[in-house]
Formats: C-alpha cells, sequence, structure tokens
C-alpha cells in the first residue's frame, strides 16, 4: 500500500514538473525557427517614398486626410476613399465586391501598411502609392472626378486651395494632370501613416529570438501548431513570408476569376497591360526620384500568358479584421479561406510545367490551428483611430 501511494506521489509530482516547465526552443527545428525569424522584427523602419516629393510631410498627412473623407471628389458627391475603405472595418467595406457609384468586379484591399508594397492595386496596375490613388478618381463606377473635375475643385475650395499651398508651396496652377497627381501624392502621404502595430506573433517571434522561455510560453499551443504548418507543410510562407507576410507579386489562388456572364477578370495580365498605357507610373514625369532608380521595376516588368487570372498576395497582418478574402470577395472568413486550399479539386500548373498551387489536405484540427496562428497576427488594439488634429484645422 505504501508503495502504491509512493508510486501516485511520484506521478503526480511528475505531472506538475512538466506542465510548469516552460515551452522551450525544441518545440521548434532550427530550420523551423530560421523560417519563422524572417517574419520580423516589426514593424519595419519607415522611409519616404523617393518618388513622392511629400512622403512624410505632416502637411501633406494632414491635406491627405481631409481628401480621403472628402465626397465631392466623387461626381455624386456622395462617395469618397472612405466609402470602400472604412477605418473602422479595418480599412475595407465587408462587401465581396465593393460598390462606389456602382458596383465593381473587385474586393475592396485593405489599406493596412501600404508604404511596403512593391505593386498596388488587385492586379498591380500601378507602381507607386500615389498612382494607384488616382485609379478611383478615374474610374466612373467609383468616383469617377477625372484630372479636370479635382483639379478644378481644389482651385474653386478655399479650404483645399488653402492645404494645397501648405503642402506643395504655391497656390493650384493649370496643369490639371499636376495638381491631379499632387492630390494623390498628398493621400499616399496620409495611407502611408496606416501602419499596423503588434502583435501577439511578434511578441513570440521576439521571445523566440531572444531565447526568452517565459515569453514562448505565453503563445497559445494552438498558434504554435499552425504557425509549424505555416512555414512547414502547409508551405504558406512561400507567398506570405517576410514581416508583412507577402512577397509583394501575384499568385493564382485557385479561385474562379469570372468577373460576370462571358466575362473575365484578367488579373496581373490586365493589370500590366494597364500600367504600360498609364501615363501616372514611376517612368513618366511625375516621378519625384531625381535618380528614377523607383523606375526600375516598372522598366523591366514582362507579360507573360501564365498573369492570366494571378491576383495580389495580401499581406496577413490584420487578415482577421479584413474579410471576405481573395479578388472578388469569395471566400468569407479565414476558416473558409484555409478550407479552401485544404479541399482544392485539382494542383495548379504554371506554363512551365511548375507546380505553383496544391491541395495541402488539411484536417479539421489543422485548419483550425492555422486559423488560431492567424488570429495572433492581429494587433493588440482595435484598429488604427483617424481622429482631426490641428494640422487639419488650418486651412478651415
Amino acid at each position: 500500500m505504501i508503495r502504491i501511494v509512493r508510486f501516485f506521489q511520484i506521478a503526480f509530482c511528475m505531472q506538475f514538473i512538466l506542465t510548469a516547465l516552460p515551452v522551450s526552443a525544441v518545440d521548434f527545428t532550427a530550420a523551423e525557427k530560421r523560417k519563422i525569424l524572417r517574419h520580423g522584427p516589426w514593424p519595419l523602419p519607415a522611409t519616404p517614398d523617393p518618388s513622392n516629393r511629400v512622403s512624410g510631410n505632416p502637411a501633406a498627412v494632414a491635406f491627405g486626410r481631409v481628401l480621403f473623407f472628402d465626397t465631392r471628389l466623387s461626381t455624386s458627391g456622395s462617395v469618397s476613399c472612405a466609402t470602400c475603405h472604412r477605418p473602422d472595418a479595418g480599412w475595407t467595406d465587408g462587401r465581396a465586391r465593393s460598390r462606389g457609384q456602382r458596383a465593381v468586379d473587385r474586393n475592396a484591399l485593405s489599406l493596412f501598411n501600404l508604404r511596403f508594397n512593391r505593386w498596388f492595386g488587385w492586379d498591380g496596375a500601378q507602381d507607386s502609392l500615389w498612382a494607384q490613388n488616382l485609379r478611383p478618381l478615374l474610374d466612373r463606377r467609383e468616383m469617377g472626378i477625372g484630372a479636370a473635375g479635382a483639379a478644378r475643385l481644389v482651385r474653386a475650395d478655399r479650404s483645399l486651395s488653402c492645404h494645397y499651398r501648405l503642402v506643395f508651396g504655391t497656390a493650384p496652377g493649370a496643369d490639371d494632370d499636376r495638381v491631379f497627381v499632387d492630390l494623390g501624392k498628398a493621400l499616399a502621404a496620409f495611407l502611408e501613416t496606416l501602419v499596423t502595430g503588434r502583435t501577439p506573433f511578434d511578441d513570440f517571434r521576439d521571445a523566440l529570438a531572444g531565447n526568452d522561455a517565459a515569453g514562448r510560453a505565453r503563445y497559445p499551443a494552438a498558434a504554435k501548431r499552425g504557425l509549424r504548418l505555416f512555414v512547414g507543410r502547409g508551405n504558406c510562407a512561400f507567398c506570405h513570408f517576410g514581416p508583412a507576410f507577402t512577397n509583394g507579386e501575384f499568385a493564382d489562388a485557385g479561385v474562379p476569376h469570372f468577373a460576370g456572364p462571358g466575362r473575365a477578370d484578367p488579373g496581373r495580365f490586365g493589370g500590366i497591360r494597364k500600367l504600360r498605357k498609364s501615363p501616372y507610373t514611376l517612368l513618366g514625369r511625375f516621378n519625384d526620384d531625381p535618380t528614377r532608380s523607383t523606375a526600375v521595376k516598372t522598366r523591366h516588368v514582362r507579360l507573360a500568358h501564365s498573369n492570366f487570372g494571378e491576383f495580389r498576395v495580401p499581406g496577413l497582418r490584420n487578415a482577421a479584421l479584413t474579410g471576405p478574402y481573395m479578388h472578388a470577395g469569395s471566400l468569407k472568413t479565414l476558416a473558409d479561406t484555409i478550407r479552401h486550399y485544404s479541399t482544392l479539386d485539382e494542383e495548379r500548373l504554371h506554363a512551365g510545367g511548375e507546380r505553383i498551387l496544391r491541395r495541402l489536405d488539411l484536417s479539421g484540427r489543422e485548419q483550425a490551428d492555422l486559423v488560431a496562428f492567424l488570429d495572433t497576427l492581429t494587433e493588440a488594439e482595435s484598429g488604427p483611430k483617424v481622429e482631426v488634429k490641428s494640422e487639419d484645422l488650418f486651412c478651415r
């Protein structure tokens, strides 16, 4: 009897010791650890955009904030940038396909971390953030005011004209395109400030880097299992790598790309064509970079048949706040998205025969673990708040 009691005492002590032990670095292999560490540190250093002479200028940030919420930049007078990019909805609108003055073919991408992008829009038809801001002003389905209309509004409105002078040092001139592009650059200065904050994953990643056992122990077990899948068997990090969790390029995600009956959305294929025709690129006269080094990517971009049906690889920070997902909002939740990749009907092949997308065949628990990991990429705060600042009041 004494031996039995002693056995249970030892078993209880062993269980207590094992439970109390901190989670050690051996939870992940050395190779897994290297992959995890590549997703940080966060936030990234912020550097001004050399193609935009007012990037980082506080007065430009204030002007861009005013423009972002101004419905007069639409022909109907009822639509602003914030119509499709709501601050309280992860800087998107929660719709499968967004609606400005009319319905469009695509889901509104979130505005988080745009300053780190290489290309802009679902199809990459713009090569700078300031050029991307001009697109909805030109599209009649969205805002549609156009270069001449936007320039005319700024010249006629005392407050907007005042902001323009504060930012650019002169009154808005007679060159409609120049004034129009300057509005895009002021908007870009504002949007560059929308950088996501620290997340539970960042704390865990830094604890892993610093061999902080207590910090690693605070990270949920399900998230750890999901992270292992993310960098390992799931191979999600092939496209979603680096501190912003995106390679900045385009991929076929295995979702339909029909925009309507008999009408396909060409994705990146169409985006490159638009880029080549646009007067608002880094190759043109509006690039403020005297070295033109920012234009190298645009000069060397090439059109390929494999680009058809490819869409932007979005960053995953704050992804839990920005559904629905995919270019046309075809997947409602993160769980739906993981299930999609786990149950694909077929493997996708690149034009050269290279396998670029394969079914993951994840179990229900594995899918839940991946979602648990993605949830830890959400910043601790509820999201950035946009407040009226003193600079906004200078021109009222």
